[in-house]
């Protein structure tokens, strides 16, 4: 267990001294899931400084009994993994319409974080970056309050 927690402090001490390569822009969709619900989300992000970024996230989801529409914003520390590659983490907020079972219907705030990795093609002159994340929240209200997580992979078109 020591040999493990050594090497994951390594590691993490390793990737801070990496130099992250973030977009300046980026304009794109997350398709995913939380396991009830299938959805998509356009996503926007801004690079704040040379290590951090803001993502904000507008979507829907729908399945046979369940819907949502979302406004999610994230702030991201950024680490380089190697040329263009990319890991990512940093807590968040959401903020929420949801339905179940068409009549239980309800507003909601959400507390959580995500975490994830990417290819930024801009190292190789493409203006596209892909990611793919995990995002769990901590809902507060309404009769679903509680703790819940979901994947997406995101495109996005960068300058």
């Amino acid at each position: 267990m020591r040999n493990l927690l050594g090497i994951i402090i390594l590691l993490f001490g390793v990737s801070l001294m990496s130099s992250a390569q973030i977009s300046p822009k980026a304009l794109g969709l997350r398709f995913g899931s939380d396991g009830a619900i299938n959805g998509a989300e356009l996503s926007y992000q801004k690079k704040m400084s040379s290590a951090n970024r803001v993502e904000l996230d507008l979507g829907a989801g729908f399945s046979a009994n369940h819907s949502r529409i979302v406004a999610l914003g994230m702030y991201h520390w950024h680490w380089n993994i190697q040329d263009g590659f990319n890991w990512f983490v940093g807590p968040g907020v959401g903020l929420g319409l949801y339905t179940y079972d068409g009549t239980d219907g309800y507003f909601n705030i959400g507390l959580g974080g995500q975490i994830g990795i990417e290819y930024n093609l801009n190292t190789h002159d493409i203006p596209l970056m892909f990611s793919l994340d995990a995002r769990p929240m901590w809902d507060f209200l309404g009769s679903r309050s509680g703790f819940g997580w979901g994947a997406a992979l995101g495109v996005r078109y960068t300058w």
